[in-house]
């Protein structure tokens, strides 16, 4: 499953890194150019190009919903 978001600012790549962590699932995310990262790993997102939105992707759609809405916080 595929979810796109937009991350603007670090409070919110901590939050997605939170969030995932919280996850027994893995969750990854893609940037625009096609760049993936591990979304547990704030050092592999901060390689992301977060100026478009980037793609949260997981296999199990709950785990999915937690990592997107901890964005909404």
């Amino acid at each position: 499953m595929v979810k796109q978001v937009t991350i603007s600012n670090l409070s919110d790549l901590r939050k997605v890194v939170a969030a995932a962590g919280a996850c027994f699932e893995e969750v990854g995310v893609c940037d625009a150019r096609g760049a993936k990262a591990d979304a547990k790993s704030i050092l592999g997102l901060m390689s992301l190009d977060f100026t478009r939105p980037v793609q949260v992707v997981c296999e199990n759609r709950r785990a999915l919903e937690t990592v997107c809405q901890a964005l909404a916080q």
